[in-house]
């Protein structure tokens, strides 16, 4: 199988990205909160990327808040992938009043933007990284829904998941062993898009205030930190926004190339 180069260097990106979350210990030069020198002070071989307005390592900053973005963005994810597909494959399977019922709820709660949800949300819950993935996920989980509903009902209605049923065997069994598997693919393209949109949407929330709260650290707060160093043309401070950028990016690249091998639902074989 061949990888288009494009794709090839989105995963490369995106496992740079990763492993620098993971060893993010090892790797940043400084403690988070560490003041190191001037506020301000240009790149030099100390600070790669210079200081920030209160004299503190932006590299080091970044580096751990990268570890803080991926991983609240990932959490939120995998929870909203967990409860939207499902709730989609169950809409799909049982029909009538659940499907209904299921389905209404869903097209309610996303007749509110999710940003106005979470920022009324958040301004009433406590501000802690377990409160803000179930927020994301919950809320995130009716996009995933709506795409598991409707590549399940594809599915639903193939001879090997007739036979199933026709076998006697359980919803579960139909569910996780008969559609779940050849559902797979559209989802996991579908799950780098909604990656990068909780990446984007965490960044959003804490550079409104309602995300990652002090003394941890996120891509989107720093921006937030650092916006006022543009004033004194400092190109630096905007270092979090070209990393938040590059992430959206390069996850992009390999999801439309998992995409482009998946577009067509192909009938699949039974358990």
């Amino acid at each position: 199988m061949r990888i288009p180069v494009s794709a090839l260097i989105g995963m490369i990106l995106t496992a740079g990205f990763v492993l620098a979350a993971i060893f993010a210990d090892i790797i940043a030069p400084y403690p988070l909160d560490a003041i190191l020198g001037g506020v301000w002070e240009a790149p030099s071989a100390k600070h790669w990327f210079g200081t920030d307005s209160i004299g503190r390592d932006i590299l080091s900053r970044l580096i751990y808040g990268g570890q803080i973005t991926i991983f609240v963005a990932l959490a939120a994810s995998l929870l909203a992938f967990s409860i939207g597909s499902f709730f989609g494959f169950l809409a799909a399977v049982q029909g009538g009043w659940t499907d209904q019922i299921l389905s209404r709820v869903c097209d309610l709660m996303m007749a509110i933007p999710s940003l106005i949800v979470a920022l009324v949300m958040l301004s009433v819950l406590p501000l802690n990284l377990t409160v803000l993935i179930l927020v994301m996920g919950v809320l995130d989980s009716t996009r995933v829904f709506r795409l598991a509903r409707a590549v399940a009902m594809d599915i639903a209605v193939m001879e090997y998941v007739e036979a199933a049923k026709l076998r006697g065997e359980r919803q579960g069994w139909v569910i996780f062993r008969e559609i779940l598997p050849n559902a797979l693919s559209p989802l996991v393209a579908e799950f780098g898009l909604r990656f990068i949109f909780a990446v984007l949407f965490i960044s959003t929330l804490s550079f409104l205030g309602l995300g990652v709260q002090p003394p941890l650290a996120d891509w989107g707060g720093m921006v937030k930190e650092n916006k006022d160093g543009l004033t004194y043309g400092k190109a630096a401070a905007m270092v979090p926004a070209f990393a938040i950028a590059l992430l959206a990016i390069s996850v992009n690249l390999v999801a439309d190339w998992v995409l482009s091998r998946t577009s067509s639902l192909k009938g699949g074989r039974g358990g």
